[in-house]
């Protein structure tokens, strides 16, 4: 695929494409550093713990059904399945869909002044035992 500009990725929440009305999206994966470091040593040493991930999607909105506001709204307060790949291809090496469960535990259905687009932001906590998973079939 090589270098590329991001206009085409593709955003499922809950087996909906909000693909449309997403303008950006970040999905930093990570794991807690943990300290190990013993007695005798001279320089602190860690290990890799948990992983952990809080998504991030700005949209723009929309209140019709089955857009923005009531998929996000249907899924207030619970643990939804989310999808995300660099384009709207099918998932392969070279477009890789990332997918794991998040806590939608925010709804901001207003956040703009008289004259401005529409738009939400959203942020979830990572809530899946089995961490973010990285599919190319």
């Amino acid at each position: 695929m090589g270098t590329f500009a991001l206009v085409d990725a593709r955003v499922e929440v809950n087996s909906v494409d909000l693909s449309g009305w997403v303008t950006s999206v970040t999905l930093p994966v990570e794991l807690e550093a943990l300290e190990n470091t013993a007695m005798g040593q001279v320089a602190r040493t860690r290990q890799a713990g948990l992983q952990d991930s809080t998504l991030g999607i700005n949209f723009n909105d929309d209140f019709a059904a089955s857009a923005v506001d009531a998929t996000l709204w249907a899924a207030f307060g619970t643990v939804v399945v989310v999808k995300v790949r660099p384009t709207s291809g099918s998932i392969s090496a070279t477009n890789p869909e990332y997918v794991a469960s998040y806590l939608v535990n925010q709804h901001n259905p207003f956040g703009n002044s008289v004259g401005e687009l529409a738009t939400r932001q959203v942020s979830w906590p990572l809530s899946d035992p089995d961490g973010v998973a990285r599919n190319t079939a």
